[in-house]
């Protein structure tokens, strides 16, 4: 009888694979089926990812003592073959992206699935390349599964056609392809000095490089840096963001808020393994943190500036990947929790916005931004006031869709900006508290940085959503629009979720603290991943 609880680590990259090779074959003509496909792949990919979260959680003790899932693939042993390797933190990064892919396709399936090719399809290897990324065990695989994952979102990205949608999708292409080229010639430099690509193994061994060796592992270290931190979106690597997150459809921008998170997930997964050696800089707080707060700085002038809605959130991505990056290049693991707990929030809240923000878009009238803009330029008066209270309808009722529609504005805007009750005031709190407790006894100089700039950052969040919700909800006429269960659903399953993180924020913060502080061990990886015995071994009583 087959045990799939072995094969449990590699399903999240298998499933989609053969869902969306399933669907290249199937014709468009046969929606329903195509769509029962695609829902069934994720809704597995979902399962799958909380199986494994609650196996690093030591719900296996007997299969996964070090509660470190790991797949031999070929059951060639590590470093030799390729490696899936599931702990904590990647099983915390495939559950949200199968719960985001979930959300995200349901709200396609009202329009945005049937208005290009191939959308079903792209958005499984989207989803297998970013599952992949979570889970390889070695640097080629990583690059593989970036791949893989940018491929797919270049045809999203083009998804509906469009002249400024194209215009932005090549800038972005050239862009990526430029950190993809980086990040092969990175790897082929670490390759031909340790011999190895393999995580676990690289850090067994660069910590005895020496000389000429070193320094050329730092140099290759400094450029996977590099081309890691432009993915993260880090400026000044980030211009290509905000044209091409805010001219994508809603279910892809939405989707996408978690691709810049792959970067900064390699980011820790490598200086947790790589800096005990000592070697590798471009992955510790000499780096990240300084570029994490010009990231945020950035982010939050460009969020004041921005008057296009879509740019509004776009630049929301770009300071929460400067908070993040902030936050993890500060020293020891204090910080790491709560910003694990900030970066779920963030794709939750800025996801569910994406999507949102194209709903309370049917609510204007055409060329309500052009009057809205002469309006402020020109200091006009408001035609509004005009009226007297007698002449103001008093007394009508919300319709539902607008009271669905400001009641999940507010929420995101509250999520977005930190305030409470929600579980952005809960990630920034935490983030702020762990910020005092990096030094024992007054906090230094980097703490105090983090301190200014993060509630800076909320300030001109508050700033500009608060003027964005008037100007969307109040200061221009508005008609009801009307909306699907498919839309509507997708952007309050995501709320939800933040509303279950604020309640649950004590059980949370601690399950992160605890992947913060295995994260702090990496001889527990290093040993699952060199010391897993083959299907061989076992089956031969312990011997090869």
């Amino acid at each position: 009888m087959i045990d799939w609880m072995v094969h449990l680590p590699i399903l999240p990259v298998v499933i989609p694979l053969f869902a969306g090779g399933l669907l290249i074959l199937i014709k468009d003509s046969h929606r329903r089926l195509r769509l029962a496909i695609a829902f069934a792949s994720v809704l597995l990919q979902l399962f799958v990812a909380v199986k494994l979260l609650s196996v690093t959680a030591g719900a296996e003790p007997d299969r996964w003592p070090s509660q470190i899932a790991v797949y031999l693939l070929g059951d060639w042993p590590a470093p030799f073959g390729i490696v899936a390797v599931a702990d904590r933190l990647s099983a915390i990064m495939l559950t949200l992206s199968a719960f985001l892919g979930l959300t995200t396709l349901m709200y396609s399936t009202a329009r945005w699935e049937r208005a290009g090719v191939y959308f079903l399809p792209l958005f499984q290897f989207l989803l297998m390349g970013l599952n992949g990324a979570f889970l390889t065990g070695d640097l080629f695989n990583l690059f593989v599964f970036f791949e893989v994952l940018l491929a797919a979102s270049y045809g999203l990205m083009l998804h509906g056609s469009g002249e400024n949608r194209v215009t932005s999708g090549m800038h972005y292409i050239a862009v990526n392809l430029v950190a993809s080229l980086l990040l092969l010639v990175a790897i082929a430099l670490i390759y031909g000095v340790t011999g190895t690509l393999n995580m676990a193994d690289l850090a067994a061994r660069a910590g005895d490089l020496g000389g000429g060796d070193r320094r050329l592992f730092e140099a290759a270290a400094a450029i996977l840096g590099v081309a890691f931190l432009i993915k993260a979106a880090a400026w000044p690597l980030n211009f290509w963001l905000a044209p091409a997150y805010s001219n994508a459809c809603p279910p892809v921008a939405a989707v996408f808020a978690i691709m810049t998170k792959v970067g900064i997930y390699a980011l820790v997964r490598l200086g947790s393994l790589l800096l005990p050696t000592g070697a590798p800089a471009a992955f510790g707080g000499d780096w990240m943190f300084p570029v994490g707060l010009a990231t945020l700085l950035f982010g939050t002038i460009a969020l004041l500036a921005a008057y296009q809605t879509e740019r509004i959130v776009a630049y929301c991505v770009i300071i929460s990947s400067g908070t993040l990056l902030s936050a993890l290049g500060m020293p020891g693991v204090t910080m790491t929790g709560p910003a694990l707990f900030y970066l779920v929030n963030s794709v939750l809240a800025t996801g569910a916005f994406f999507l949102l923000i194209e709903m309370v878009e049917r609510t204007r009238s055409f060329g309500a931004d052009v009057l809205a803009v002469s309006m402020d330029l020109f200091d006009l008066d408001d035609p509004d006031e005009s009226f007297t209270e007698t002449q103001t309808p008093v007394g009508v009722a919300i319709p539902a869709a607008m009271a669905f529609l400001g009641m999940s504005f507010i929420a995101c805007a509250l999520l977005i900006t930190g305030l409470p009750p929600l579980s952005g005031f809960v990630a920034k709190f935490s983030l702020l508290s762990a910020a005092l407790q990096t030094s024992e006894t007054t906090p230094d100089i980097e703490a105090w940085l983090l301190m200014s700039v993060v509630l800076l950052s909320s300030l001109a969040g508050i700033i500009a959503l608060g003027r964005t919700g008037i100007r969307l909800f109040w200061a221009n006429e508005t008609q009801t629009p009307r909306l699907r269960i498919s839309e509507a659903a997708p952007v309050a399953a995501l709320i939800l979720a933040c509303v279950g993180l604020a309640i649950w924020a004590g059980p949370v913060l601690d399950f992160m603290n605890d992947t913060a502080l295995s994260l702090s061990f990496p001889d527990t990886y290093i040993n699952a991943v060199l010391n897993h015995d083959t299907v061989r071994t076992l089956g031969n009583g312990g011997k090869p």
